[in-house]
């Protein structure tokens, strides 16, 4: 395992999340702390377009204590989680599923009798948290997870994505208190505090082509044309802290159509993916107003922010003259480019563009605040129709409140969204654009910027398949996971989840339209796949129906609420109402003393300790040894000493630790701007410049710094 270094902090005020103590918080622990995850690795087998996931958690415990262990991560948002294992010295536990309440009984009971146990809960449809009980010192303790979600192609691309971290989270507009998310994160550059490793092993069934990923190094085995092997290569660096992120094609650009059957003992399931025509462009779009609502919130700052700002131009540019555009900065409060849309020319856009690079990432991410301010700008012309682009990272914890007011005010705008960053939120991004009846789009890198921007010029500028109807004749279909299907982009396929009673024979008529053109397609029932091997079929039903039933919305009756722990116990999925939870029946902590131990998190990839707030405090210590003491030598007010300190060894605790093992002391100084300017070293009893040391520090920068000072740092 990797070493982390110097204290547990947490962040109290300023910035973002200084609403309450419970928030996320900056952790760089020492190399005697007690990390309790040791490692995770996902293994993904990908048959056609359904993938089947199992993802292998192993805790431990290094202490001398009985410890539970507290793991908040990610799953795909639309990951049918159907199983869990727990394996303690070879013994197989095969936990079971219970109602949310019953499941917390069931586990906290375990933990009293002295037993191990492990509970597996949904918090959002993408983030879900392990706690692992009674964990002995020197035990290792294995957790499968098994989950099935089946892909759909964007204009001819397979995605398949891993989430690897769920990214820090501004809970100030959120009202509930929310322990999955306050975790420790580990400060930015800090290495991988466990193993992470994913492989995936690709069965087509037609020709792959292209196989690539912007997220991490990889390296790609061919067994045959139509089969593929990945793994990652030694050059993916931390490859915990960002989401995994595998892209194909298949020859010619083709997808998977058609219907695939299972035939169950009580019940049969079928999934059927029809293509609409893509090449048709509309010849007479209509001028439309655009109200780009940007994110520069502390998340935000630096690199996701550069993004925003090569993707704002590359959308801008890729609007009509007809078209007119405003710009919306918000993080605790908004900023508005112009008091009413301005039209589409050079001179507009690079003032948009300067106002958007003045815009600094800082403060909390209100989104609904936002929201609410761009619901009330004033618009040019009320005929014209308006569309709202939210560019964001989505680190929020108020989906759904967001979700409802979308869906209250349809009438005024339609919502596209862009999720920018290695690990965003795409519960937000994507509940956002579907409860709108639009499209999201995910961006992490600056060369993806330009590519994704012409994605949404041709999403505008292509016909959606609206009205979409979906009826059989001689094929018994019913219970369709949707009771509507809503309006398709045309660089997606149709794709819908249902049972049928008695043959696999007639037809399946989908009709819409597309443009002024009507469509209409007849497909024939006897030229799907009815095979034992999609047994997932019926997961992935269940699963969509849930997601219908509550992902998206805040406000349903109770009876929704027993309808989806009817589903989850029926179909042993994991829901925000049902539970995992295994249980050895090996007694082995009989006093039942345990210590709370939560597994530090890595921050995401190009996100900035900012994202946790300007400020820390000392929250609660791990085990750790004083590595150094500061000395400054200028005259300091006290707490803005105590926020240099804290700031000091978040930056450079891992460096000066090392320098220290060689030398007596060092002397660092700082210009007004926080750099390094002078860097001396105590080395038998004389002090000495050392340039070499200076051009290591001089990467880092003190943002707390606003005068020169010299520090003085001692073993």
């Amino acid at each position: 395992m990797k070493p982390l270094y110097t204290f547990l902090l947490c962040i109290t005020c300023f910035i973002g999340f200084s609403q309450d103590t419970d928030s996320p918080y900056l952790l760089v622990a020492t190399e005697n702390a007690n990390i309790p995850l040791k490692s995770s690795i996902t293994e993904v087998n990908i048959a056609g377009t359904i993938a089947h996931v199992r993802v292998t958690q192993v805790y431990q415990n290094k202490g001398t204590e009985a410890i539970e262990a507290k793991y908040v991560f990610p799953l795909s948002t639309q990951a049918a989680v159907h199983k869990m294992h727990m394996i303690i010295d070879e013994r197989l536990v095969i936990a079971k599923i219970f109602e949310k309440q019953e499941a917390q009984k069931v586990y906290d009971s375990a933990l009293e009798e002295g037993k191990r146990a492990a509970k597996l809960d949904q918090h959002r449809p993408n983030v879900f948290q392990m706690n692992v009980g009674n964990i002995m010192p020197g035990d290792e303790i294995t957790l499968d997870i098994y989950y099935t979600e089946i892909l759909v192609p964007v204009n001819g691309e397979y995605q398949f994505v891993a989430p690897a971290v769920v990214g820090p989270r501004f809970t100030g507009e959120n009202t509930d208190n929310e322990e999955s998310f306050n975790m420790p994160y580990t400060a930015k550059g800090i290495a991988d505090t466990f193993s992470y490793d994913i492989s995936v092993r690709l069965n087509a069934g037609m020709i792959i082509q292209n196989v690539n990923s912007a997220s991490h190094h990889i390296a790609v085995d061919y067994p045959d044309a139509k089969t593929a092997e990945i793994v990652l290569s030694e050059e993916s660096k931390n490859p915990s802290n960002r989401d995994f992120i595998l892209k194909y094609n298949l020859r010619g650009n083709q997808i998977q159509t058609g219907l695939l059957m299972y035939e169950g003992d009580d019940e049969n399931f079928f999934a059927f993916q029809m293509e609409p025509n893509s090449t048709m462009i509309l010849d007479d779009i209509p001028a439309r107003e655009y109200l780009f609502i940007v994110d520069v919130s502390g998340s935000m700052n630096g690199y996701p922010l550069e993004v925003s700002r090569i993707l704002m131009r590359n959308l801008l540019c890729g609007l009509r003259m007809t078209d007119t555009f405003n710009v919306q900065l918000f993080a605790s409060s908004s900023t508005i480019f112009s008091p009413t849309p301005v039209e589409i020319n050079e001179q507009n856009i690079e003032a948009a563009i300067r106002f958007l690079s003045e815009g600094q990432g800082g403060g909390g991410t209100q989104l609904l605040s936002a929201l609410k301010t761009a619901y009330k700008l004033p618009r040019k012309d009320m005929s014209v129709a308006r569309s709202m682009v939210v560019i964001t990272d989505g680190y929020v914890s108020v989906e759904k409140e967001a979700f409802e007011l979308i869906r209250n005010n349809l009438d005024q705008a339609s919502v596209f969204t862009f999720g920018i960053g290695s690990s965003v939120n795409r519960y937000l991004i994507e509940g956002m654009a579907k409860v709108s009846n639009s499209e999201s789009f995910i961006v992490t890198t600056s060369e993806e910027a330009v590519e994704v921007a012409k994605d949404f010029a041709y999403y505008i500028a292509t016909p959606l398949l609206t009205r979409v109807k979906i009826e059989s004749k001689g094929f018994d279909m019913y219970d369709l996971a949707q009771k509507s299907i809503p309006d398709v982009f045309a660089a997606r396929p149709v794709v819908v989840h249902g049972k049928y009673r008695g043959k696999a024979e007639g037809k399946i008529i989908v009709t819409g339209y597309q443009g002024k053109k009507r469509f209409r397609e007849v497909y024939n029932v006897s030229d799907g796949s009815a095979s034992k091997t999609n047994r997932a079929l019926g997961y992935l039903w269940a699963r969509k129906k849930i997601a219908e039933l509550d992902d998206y919305k805040k406000l349903f009756n109770e009876d929704v609420k027993a309808e989806v722990v009817a589903l989850g116990l029926k179909y042993n999925l994991l829901t925000n109402y049902t539970s995992f939870v295994a249980v050895d029946e090996a007694i082995v902590n009989k006093d039942g003393t345990l210590k709370n131990v939560k597994q530090p998190l890595p921050m995401p990839k190009n996100v900035n300790n900012s994202a946790v707030g300007a400020e820390a405090e000392v929250k609660e210590t791990s085990k750790f040894k004083r590595t150094f003491t500061l000395d400054f030598e200028n005259k300091i007010e006290k707490n803005v000493k105590r926020q240099l300190t804290m700031e000091f060894k978040v930056m450079y605790a891992k460096l000066i630790t090392e320098y220290l093992k060689k030398y007596e002391s060092l002397r660092i100084k700082f210009n007004a701007d926080g750099k390094v300017v002078r860097v001396e070293k105590l080395e038998n009893g004389s002090w000495t410049i050392d340039e070499t040391i200076q051009l290591e520090l001089e990467k880092i920068s003190l943002k707390s710094v606003k005068k020169e000072i010299t520090l003085t740092l001692k073993k």
